[in-house]
């Protein structure tokens, strides 16, 4: 475990909405070093000083710290040049599972938190990550619709254009990409948008994916959630504490096979375990989810005790554990979570994955090193834009042809997979 003080030769990273860490520990993981964290939480608060006690935190909202703060924290001069700022403001209220009020809830109104802290700082690079569900949300929902002239408001995706305006109007180019990260090698699907921004009036491309479970692709397959914490990947729980299942719903998940759902149970049991939510409209796909060692994890949630987001052990008939959580957003094995099993499963389901943090910081890297030392005058910066780079993946059905699949069988067939690249391509025409 790293303890000690900084490479003094490392660029640094002004870290805000910190959490556990995970962003921060794959930038790490890239050459940087963490000069200073944000972080209100208080078990977030604990878990980054019991693992990094001489890192210092801005212990409050965000919304009280000021650039001249966070530089004085972190040990920056007045004119010293700050590398890197990044963070995840909240996603819940931008998230397709909240209730969608985007600006409206306190913690959407965050975000522009984060734009006034690189405004302040006037770092050389900025990374903000969030949910897929930012790219699509409006500025207010559409349930006030009548409450204003303003039409744009009520637009699709009009929230992200107001941020990126955010970030135009202080100087600041940015490239925004939607990515997955089981397509970098990590155990699990987990859809992100990633906003790269820079001041020097230059793109910054992210990489293009290193797995794919499509053949033709000619890239190693996905990870695994067995290589990850099954039986023969070595893996040995750090933390087994577990948000476990209640009695009532162990007795359904009892019934559920390896890599099943709710689909896999009779109909009748269906009914009588899901009650209204039988009625609802689609898949549902992680009701009653017992999860499988042949495929990659869904995306790690912070209650994975709830019947509506599953994540039942494959052969044991118990939630997923906090190590077992971790280590699929592949935190370092000798990281430690601070707080009661909900408040330590509650951060793990927050953070970023570690890789994808990690690959973002390798580039923003380079990114660094081609710059010219010496980089006078101010350009004005190009024009926002957003890539798509195969975000939506799917490697399984659970139904289909009217039959229930679990268990262990091969990634999904042809006809499938070109249904997903007409949504991929949909996807990127509602953001053209």
């Amino acid at each position: 475990m790293r303890k000690g003080k900084a490479n003094a030769k490392n660029p640094k990273v002004v870290s805000l909405f910190s959490g556990a860490m995970g962003l921060d520990l794959g930038l790490e993981k890239a050459g940087f070093d963490p000069a200073v964290c944000v972080e209100i939480e208080p078990s977030a608060i604990k878990t980054i000083k019991h693992n990094r006690p001489s890192l210092p935190v801005f212990e409050d909202s965000i919304e009280k710290a000021t650039g001249k703060a966070l530089r004085k924290l972190g040990g920056f001069s007045a004119r010293e040049p700050i590398d890197l700022v990044a963070g995840g403001p909240p996603c819940q209220a931008f998230s397709v599972f909240g209730n969608r009020m985007g600006i409206e809830d306190a913690r959407g109104q965050l975000v522009f938190e984060f734009i006034r802290i690189v405004d302040e700082l006037r770092p050389k690079t900025f990374l903000m990550e969030n949910v897929r569900g930012l790219h699509s949300m409006s500025v207010l929902p559409k349930k006030n619709e009548k409450l204003t002239q303003d039409p744009e408001l009520y637009e699709k995706g009009s929230l992200l254009r107001k941020i990126l305006e955010g970030f135009n109007q202080i100087g600041y180019t940015v490239d925004c990409f939607l990515v997955n990260s089981v397509n970098y090698g990590a155990p699990q699907i987990r859809e992100r948008l990633l906003l790269v921004g820079n001041r020097s009036g230059k793109r910054i491309d992210f990489p293009s994916p290193t797995h794919s479970n499509r053949e033709e692709d000619g890239l190693p397959q996905f990870k695994t959630l067995g290589a990850a914490i099954g039986p023969d990947s070595g893996f040995e729980d750090p933390d087994d504490d577990v948000m476990n299942f209640s009695p009532r719903k162990l007795h359904y998940l009892s019934m559920v096979p390896e890599g099943g759902n709710w689909r896999s149970l009779p109909v009748e049991i269906q009914k009588e375990s899901m009650k209204k939510s039988w009625y609802l409209k689609g898949g549902r796909s992680a009701y009653w989810r017992k999860l499988s060692f042949k495929f990659p994890s869904p995306t790690v949630v912070t209650m994975p005790n709830h019947a509506g987001t599953s994540m039942c052990h494959p052969t044991e008939l118990r939630a997923i554990s906090v190590g077992e959580a971790a280590a699929i957003q592949e935190f370092p094995r000798d990281w430690e979570f601070v707080g009661s099993a909900t408040c330590k499963m509650r951060q793990i389901g927050n953070a970023v994955p570690t890789r994808l943090g990690c690959v973002a910081g390798k580039t923003i890297m380079e990114f660094l090193k081609g710059l010219p030392k010496s980089n006078r005058g101010r350009p004005n910066p190009l024009e926002s834009r957003i890539i798509h780079l195969r975000p939506h993946v799917r490697t399984r059905s659970f139904w289909k042809n009217g039959k229930s699949l679990a268990g262990d069988h091969c990634y999904y067939s042809k006809d499938e997979q070109e249904k997903d690249l007409q949504l991929e391509l949909k996807f990127e025409d509602e953001s053209g």
